[in-house]
């Protein structure tokens, strides 16, 4: 599990491998993703600025550049050789080996998108709106 100030809290077999609780942050962090091999993760800010711990290579961010809107999530590759970072207007971000299939960022959706997973059999991904709407890409 990941909080909003950055800290980790791991359970059961899942690896702790640093935080940034009690850290200063330029955004709050809004979501986390593991490495396939789950020795690491990646925490990514509502700036989309990313955070690597563990095993998690550091391949790009956003942080620092304007948002349309806050980012959402971050997905990462089968490989984790990279990763996709989701913002609220459907905006996709692709860095590493995440290849880039199309964004919502200038479609007008009925509520923002909340989510995403990667689709590992086509390399693509879904988003998912706070309405329940899926969008695959």
């Amino acid at each position: 599990l990941v909080a909003a100030d950055g800290g980790v809290f791991n359970f059961g077999a899942a690896g702790f491998f640093g935080s940034m609780g009690g850290k200063t942050l330029n955004a709050p962090v809004v979501s986390l993703a593991a490495t396939p091999s789950g020795a690491g993760y990646w925490l990514l800010g509502a700036d989309g600025g990313i955070l690597s711990f563990g095993d998690a290579r550091y391949f790009g961010s956003m942080g620092g550049v304007p948002l349309a809107k806050p980012a959402c999530a971050i997905v990462a590759t089968e490989t984790g050789a990279g990763y996709w970072i989701v913002a609220r207007d459907g905006g996709v971000f692709n860095y590493g080996d995440a290849a880039f299939h199309g964004s919502l960022g200038n479609t007008a959706l009925n509520a923002p998108v909340v989510g995403a997973a990667a689709d590992l059999a086509s390399t693509g991904y879904w988003l998912v709106g706070g309405d329940g709407g899926i969008f695959a890409l």
